[in-house]
């Protein structure tokens, strides 16, 4: 993993982006050259079409990054990565020939980028044939050894199990006399050197997985293999870095306080993200006001009641404000009370099963941002009547209220909508990897994959 202001990226999805990066100049080079050869125009310097060059391989590139290209799906199996590259390539063509149309007299560039598309789509798909099958062999994932064989090494077992997992493990090493879980781990006892054990192993990773930490630590062992140069990780840190969520099942105040995150350095984040919310929102409010318009008039006419609702939230420490949304329910949609959304749930209307779906519903919400109750990303904000009882029945559900909620967030972009204790649960965790590791590089991310989510409705409800 390599970790990119602050945020893990694995390095088969660097190197696999690079790669990308590279043919998608070579594509939009060989079709200029094409379309060239065709008009019987003198030829140019490659540095006098650098710049268009590298804008079209980096906007083709924010669009797979925005439909999920490089997402775990996507690295298991080619189809859907071709599936998906072929629908990102189409969005930044798009999005390329709009620009031009709008901005810029290049007649010859927009004629150029149909074979730029093509030529992408089949560089791409050769890469995650070739490329993207190499990185995926054992031989280019780190080596790791697990102490321990409980439940916690069989936890770790099933993630490096995965097809876009970035380590495979090597080995297990019973460091209890309690009957082992994981079968196949080796008893401390039988090992005489862990240190040189881990060497013959080619190990480059040691994770923790102890059932029990108290006077079970082997610090002698784990200072040699550290002064070796082999990186030792707790369990936790190493969930938190493999799955981008904080495991809850393990952590502990004290590696709240220990760890890496909660950066004091973020006034300026905060200045740079609410002039981003500022700025946006005032774009979005009036790029969309005919679009709520027109579908709020569609609520009123589809089911009685008004067409935009108020409903309270809980924000920024705790603070609740009212949000504003298109009604999507009937009227009489909590006369029992307030209720989680459930799936094909009877209440939503069929105006409003539309507009949750494609979440316009969530557009009037803009409105919060500008007024600085709400960010475009951040944790989802929750009803004071749920906050209460997930409070008291979740460890550290306040905790992500110490940034302000968001539209969308990680959350959103990584978990389909939950409607149980246990679905909040799972949010939680992502919620509290972002407010510990959040920085403009982790909100820019979350903005693009939001596109994956409203294209292919993951986890509308």
């Amino acid at each position: 993993m390599i970790r990119l202001f602050k945020h893990y990226i694995p390095h088969s999805v660097i190197l696999l982006g690079l790669i990308d990066l590279v043919l998608l100049m070579i594509s939009g080079d060989f079709a200029w050259r094409l379309r060239a050869d065709q008009l019987g125009m003198p030829s140019e310097s490659f540095e006098t079409r650098l710049q268009p060059l590298i804008a079209f391989a980096l906007v083709m590139q924010m669009a797979m990054i925005a439909v999920g290209v490089y997402g775990a799906d996507a690295l298991r199996s080619v189809r859907f990565a071709s599936a998906r590259l072929l629908v990102a390539v189409s969005l930044g063509v798009i999005a390329l020939a709009l620009f031009n149309s709008l901005f810029t007299s290049q007649i010859f560039w927009r004629s150029t980028l149909f074979y730029a598309m093509l030529g992408a789509i089949a560089l791409l798909v050769m890469n995650r044939l070739i490329v993207g099958g190499i990185l995926g062999t054992a031989a280019f994932r780190r080596r790791v050894l697990v102490l321990g064989a409980g439940h916690r090494a069989q936890r770790l077992r099933e993630l490096g199990e995965r097809a876009e997992s970035g380590f495979v493990i090597v080995g297990y090493v019973g460091m209890s006399e309690a009957a082992p879980i994981v079968e196949e781990a080796i008893p401390r006892t039988a090992i005489h050197n862990l240190k040189r054990h881990v060497e013959n192993l080619g190990v480059s990773e040691v994770v923790l997985a102890l059932e029990e930490r108290r006077n079970a630590l082997p610090l002698k062992d784990l200072l040699r293999i550290k002064t070796a140069g082999v990186h030792v990780n707790d369990f936790s840190s190493f969930m938190e870095r493999e799955t981008g969520r904080v495991d809850l099942d393990t952590v502990n105040p004290s590696w709240f306080i220990f760890s890496d995150g909660f950066s004091s350095g973020r006034a300026f984040s905060s200045a740079a993200k609410r002039i981003f919310d500022v700025i946006v929102s005032l774009l979005l409010l009036a790029m969309t006001a005919p679009v709520i318009a027109l579908f709020a008039i569609l609520v009123k006419l589809d089911s009685k009641g008004p067409a935009f609702f108020r409903q309270r939230r809980v924000g920024l420490y705790g603070q609740s404000f009212d949000v504003i949304k298109l009604r999507s329910m009937r009227l009489d949609a909590e006369a029992n009370g307030a209720q989680f959304a459930a799936k094909n749930d009877p209440r939503v209307t069929r105006i409003g099963n539309f507009i949750r779906k494609v979440r316009i519903d969530e557009l009037p919400q803009t409105w919060s941002v500008l007024k600085g109750e709400m960010s475009f990303v951040g944790p989802r904000p929750e009803r004071p009547e749920f906050v209460s009882d997930l409070e008291d029945k979740l460890s550290y559900y306040a905790e992500r209220h110490m940034v302000k909620p968001g539209i969308t967030g990680w959350a959103q972009v990584n978990y389909p909508y939950g409607a149980s204790l246990e679905d909040s649960r799972n949010k939680l965790e992502y919620d509290l990897y972002y407010v510990k590791n959040y920085t403009p590089f982790l909100d820019i991310l979350i903005i693009l994959q939001t596109l994956r989510v409203v294209l292919w409705h993951e986890g509308a409800r």
